[in-house]
């Protein structure tokens, strides 16, 4: 679920490595554009009905929040697996324990929580289908470095007249591109 550059990631593990056949729900990407990522796309009930492993990869938006609850849980079967290292709120928390409760999906996989790090006592941490770790996979010299790049890039960019391509809320741009024009006299693109 989401084939932007960490999805994209995941898709080529999946498929080069393991050999996995990968289905993608992301809405903002067409056919064409997922088949490139190495992802099949499918709408999201679908997928869920169909995958083995559900690996969340979104950012945390309006249209992703509590985007899967009880409801889609209970699309996943029973032997799947729920995996996420996006952001806390994309699930409801308390519909998962539920599953994993009632063994309605095989186990979890958890690097985000809705409050990080969790406490030692989280209801999700009592189960041992669960693997659990503190949202630090990314904490390595070379993501930080490359993170401190990529955002420098997109700013210099930006002041440069460039639309940023990781544009994290791009429902502001035409405000800033006016803003943009008023202050330089030419439209940023």
């Amino acid at each position: 679920v989401g084939l932007g550059n960490v999805g994209r990631r995941i898709a080529e593990l999946c498929k080069g490595l393991l050999g996995m056949k990968v289905l993608a729900y992301d809405p903002y990407l067409s056919a064409t554009e997922m088949a490139a990522r190495g992802g099949e796309k499918v709408e999201l009930d679908d997928l869920l009905r169909a995958s083995d492993y559900v690996s969340i990869n979104c950012p945390l938006a309006r249209d992703t929040r509590g985007m899967i609850g009880a409801r889609e849980f209970a699309l996943m079967q029973p032997h799947a697996y729920y995996i996420t290292t996006a952001r806390g709120f994309i699930h409801d928390e308390a519909a998962l324990f539920d599953v994993l409760r009632d063994k309605r999906i095989a186990g979890a996989g958890l690097d985000v929580w809705d409050k990080e790090p969790p406490q030692p006592d989280h209801p999700l941490l009592q189960f041992d289908n669960v693997l659990a770790s503190p949202h630090t996979a990314g904490v390595t010299r070379e993501a930080r470095a490359n993170m401190g790049r990529i955002a420098a890039e997109q700013m210099l960019g930006a002041l440069d007249g460039k639309r940023p391509p990781r544009l994290i809320n791009p429902e502001v741009w035409p405000a800033y591109a006016k803003r943009f024009e008023r202050a330089f006299g030419f439209t940023p693109g």
